[in-house]
């Protein structure tokens, strides 16, 4: 039997157990777990003297910072859902985010004050916000430290609005006790959690360790990644730098004394590799790294080679997650055809389109079941058809292809909604991107479909490349060395850029959008 789990619960009995250990390192500022748990419940009872309630949602509009964990952990103090909202956002964007959320409270960076304020008739039910800084500061030092909170459960809510890259964002809607169990539970292997009285004495017997993601900690990967940390009693380093640069990522890290360095693809990793084998500049000495780990966007094999060079020996893995199904496999490499593969539990399976178990060697809809979210916020359509119940067992359904291999791996093909139909061919841009980043001249690479009035979609490879000489007939050759013809990219165009989310992930509506214009300027393009 599974007890109550909540992330504000398991905060405080670790405080009290072990106070002194770090639980955060963002930039400049550190906190301890007692310094964490105190800031975090003086915060939230201001937020309850402004008239935030159990189940209130509280729109965080900031970049990485300590006081946006801090926020995180305030609001289920109060059995408040703190709403992450992307400050890259334009005002349509944020506009939508806002109305949707039905967010009372905001707790906001200075710099985004005007975009909130810009705003404001879309947020009628507002309580109150606090600016981040002096006024931030003395809310928290004028309010009370004292744990006098009302009790909470395991089904206090967690919400968080996808960073999908095809349309608006969706807001996943967990509880608790499934959030902790199904999305952060990945350095205890998914053992269940008997009480909190046990995890407490496992984790205060446990050698902390010091994990460093990259990400913003407005989407779900950084939070999840947070609570895999804390939830074992360790330390959680925030990448707070307005910009990606692998020389300050090193040098944080080894700051920090960082064990785990966690990546997002290519976009990140391959910088970080190329800069540990680059022997002109300063060496990097990284004495407490034990572990690469990988997730959100694929790390291909070309690039996980460039580390084995640079780090010889040291472990390397990728995980499978998602908003919508937490985290779900561990990476056991990838299969001939180029597609990532991975290790999953006996609750994670592949189904037909018609929610059938799928054979071994058929390509079906990825699913799990067991602590899996409940719902997309205020959309009962979307959450009837990826969170369906079959035969009494609720399951998610994503929108993933993938398939069962013989060894009971499961590979993924990528997300259905961005697969290219070809002549009637079914092809996932991941497998081919994971093929052409196989040529030692592409830096980077996405691939979409793009119409064409002979086979309906074409496929159609953006590259950004070291060598100006490099050809797309050269790159064809490559990709054909690992897939089927009939995949190799029609259309190779050669930019400076690919588009990607703050996150890593390829933007494939910037990428599509980008693609057709350059196709249409090639057609009108004399000679």
């Amino acid at each position: 039997m599974t007890a109550q789990i909540q992330l504000a619960d398991i905060l405080e009995s670790y405080a009290d157990a072990f106070g002194p250990r770090r639980a955060v390192v963002a930039g400049d500022d550190e906190r301890t777990y007692a310094q964490l748990d105190e800031r975090a419940t003086r915060l939230a009872h201001h937020l309850a003297a402004e008239g935030v309630v159990s189940g209130d949602h509280v729109a965080v509009h900031a970049r990485n910072c300590v006081e946006w964990i801090e926020s995180f952990y305030a609001c289920f103090k109060i059995s408040a859902v703190p709403i992450n909202v992307n400050y890259r956002y334009v005002e349509t964007e944020l506009r939508y985010l806002y109305e949707d959320s039905d967010s009372v409270a905001v707790i906001v960076a200075p710099e985004f004050v005007p975009a909130v304020e810009g705003i404001a008739d879309a947020l009628p039910e507002q309580k109150t916000r606090l600016v981040i800084g002096e006024d931030y500061d003395s809310a928290i030092a004028a309010a009370s430290p004292e744990r006098d909170f009302h009790e909470r459960s395991g089904d206090d809510r967690y919400l968080v609005y996808t960073g999908g890259t095809t349309g608006m964002p969706k807001g996943v809607v967990w509880r608790q006790e499934d959030l902790v169990l199904g999305a952060m539970n990945a350095y205890r292997r998914g053992a269940p959690i008997p009480d909190i009285e046990t995890l407490t004495a496992e984790a205060a017997a446990a050698d902390p360790v010091v994990l460093m993601t990259m990400g913003p900690f407005m989407h779900g990967g950084s939070q999840w990644a947070m609570g895999c940390a804390h939830l074992v009693g360790g330390t959680y380093v925030m990448y707070c730098e307005p910009r990606f640069d692998a020389e300050k990522v090193l040098e944080i890290a080894a700051h920090a004394g960082v064990q785990r360095l966690s990546l997002t693809g290519d976009a990140m990793g391959k910088p970080l590799a190329e800069r540990l084998l680059d022997d002109s500049a300063p060496p990097v000495n990284l004495p407490e790294l034990a572990g690469i780990g990988n997730g959100a966007a694929p790390l291909t094999p070309g690039v996980r080679d460039l580390f084995r060079k640079a780090l010889p020996g040291l472990p390397i893995s990728d995980g499978y997650g998602a908003s919508e199904i937490g985290s779900a496999g561990h990476g056991s490499g990838h299969g001939s055809d180029g597609a990532p593969r991975f290790t999953v539990g006996p609750d994670t399976t592949v189904l037909t389109e018609d929610l059938e178990q799928a054979d071994v060697g058929v390509v079906g809809l990825l699913a799990r079941s067991g602590h899996v979210p409940i719902e997309y916020y205020k959309d009962p359509d979307k959450t009837a058809a990826t969170f369906p119940t079959i035969d009494g067992r609720r399951w998610v359904v994503p929108g993933d292809f993938a398939r069962r291999e013989d060894d009971g791996t499961i590979s993924l093909l990528g997300r259905g909604s961005g697969s290219i139909n070809s002549g009637g061919e079914k092809i996932f841009p991941e497998e081919v991107e994971s093929a052409l980043m196989q040529h030692r001249d592409v830096d980077d690479v996405a691939v979409v479909g793009t119409p064409h009035d002979r086979w309906g979609q074409q496929v159609t490879a953006l590259v950004r490349t070291r060598r100006p000489t490099l050809s797309a007939d050269d790159l064809r050759a490559t990709c054909k060395e690992h897939l089927a013809d009939y995949k190799a990219p029609k259309t190779v165009l050669f930019v400076e850029e690919v588009p990607r989310t703050n996150v890593g992930k390829v933007d494939y509506k910037a990428v599509r959008d980008l693609a057709v214009a350059l196709i249409e300027d090639r057609a009108e393009s004399p000679g």
